[in-house]
């Protein structure tokens, strides 16, 4: 006796699963599968991408705090940093374990952080270097931790909205755009002809010059992208990029205002350690350029330098590094104070750090509302033609 009947539902039912309904049901599983390990693995990579220069921040925020437990407990770096690479610990990533390798081999510390750029960006190696040239490291920590501090909530912010703009709603909007003007327009451009409608001089002119619209539109977009990657690749871009093409790399930073700020400021904060540490004018100045990482930088601090050899006073000499006159001033008093460069300038690198933070943050935000102005007039044109085009098709029904 059957005990299922086809006329019920459960019987229906397991007819489908029996049959053809099971393999479209299976189907159609393994593709929700599919679109949403997709889905998961593309978020990811967004994840993954966008947080990699937080990531390595915090690399480095976690090396200088290493080394400043062993500086309080009076181990020497390189006790430090073999007795981290020898825990198995592999947070600091491949870099650390390299570096950790110099030195085994013997290689000095300043001499292994400078062979190894990709792990440490040139302003840490800089200040640290300085460290170990007047023999007291902890005494460049704060230096070094100002590049840790460089990215602030809100610029981060700022960041997210161009971000969001320049890889979501611009190249959206092009998409869009493509498909109105290839298959949209010209259906209307027909029906008005057969209508005997006028053609809406908006779309019209959209049409014509669409070229040159699009042309507009892959400009923002590869500039957008272009500094996206310099964003995600870091050190090592900069460093391939810095290689291939130095005096391009070295005229964009040193033209970039709140780069030449944070330049200014890590020079200032390394020379005031050098100098607290007794290290002499002309060398403290050579050494507190590294820290830059740029070639003009370096150049106007080599300047300074000659002009120290000639006999000229520093807080005079460096006014080729900074023309306001309050850095010259705040050494000035320095000077007379006996040392304590460091207390001294202080309160300077925290106006440099604000005014870099200042003018970052203005750059970014006029970015993303010009981004959306020259999004919005794409749309209002596009808008305004539809709705005219409209219009004139309906004037042109009533006339018939």
């Amino acid at each position: 006796m059957n005990v299922m009947s086809t006329g019920t539902p459960v019987g229906a039912a397991a007819l489908a699963f029996g049959g053809e309904g099971f393999g479209w049901w299976l189907g159609c599983s393994l593709l929700s599968l599919l679109g949403a390990a997709f889905l998961a693995g593309l978020f990811y990579l967004v994840y993954y991408l966008y947080s990699l220069p937080m990531r390595r921040r915090e690399v480095v925020r976690l090396f200088l705090d290493l080394i400043a437990s062993g500086q309080r407990h009076g181990e020497s770096i390189e006790q430090t940093v073999l007795g981290v690479a020898q825990s198995g610990d592999r947070s600091l990533g491949k870099g650390f374990r390299l570096l950790a390798a110099r030195l085994q081999e013997g290689i000095p510390f300043a001499q292994a952080i400078e062979l190894r750029p990709r792990f440490l960006p040139v302003e840490v190696v800089g200040a640290l270097q300085a460290g170990v040239a007047v023999g007291d490291l902890a005494r460049a920590l704060p230096a070094s931790r100002a590049w840790v501090r460089d990215g602030t909530t809100e610029v981060w912010k700022a960041h997210h909205y161009l971000a969001l703009l320049a890889f979501v709603v611009t190249p959206a909007w092009a998409v869009i755009f493509t498909l109105i003007a290839v298959f949209v327009l010209p259906r209307y451009q027909a029906i008005a002809a057969d209508m005997g409608a006028t053609f809406s001089p908006w779309l019209a002119y959209l049409t014509r010059h669409y070229d040159l619209l699009m042309a507009l539109q892959a400009a923002v977009l590869v500039a957008c992208w272009g500094l996206a990657l310099l964003y995600l690749g870091g050190p090592r871009l900069r460093g391939w990029f810095a290689q291939f093409l130095p005096a391009v790399a070295d005229r964009l930073a040193f033209a970039t205002p709140w780069r030449r700020k944070r330049m200014q400021r890590d020079f200032s904060a390394t020379l005031a350690v050098l100098l607290d540490g007794g290290v002499p004018e002309g060398t403290a100045v050579e050494l507190a350029a590294a820290t830059a990482g740029n070639a003009r930088f370096a150049a106007q601090a080599k300047a300074v330098a000659t002009d120290l050899a000639g006999g000229r006073r520093l807080p005079e000499a460096v006014q080729r590094l900074e023309a306001t006159g309050e850095f010259q001033w705040r050494l000035a008093n320095a000077a007379q104070g006996r040392g304590r460069f460091v207390e001294a300038l202080s309160g300077w690198h925290e106006s440099l750090e604000a005014q870099a933070f200042q003018q970052e943050q203005t750059v970014a935000q006029l970015v993303t509302t010009a981004l959306v102005f020259f999004n919005g007039i794409f749309v209002a044109a596009l808008a305004v033609g539809i709705f005219q085009m409209l219009l004139n098709l309906i004037q042109a029904e009533s006339l018939w």
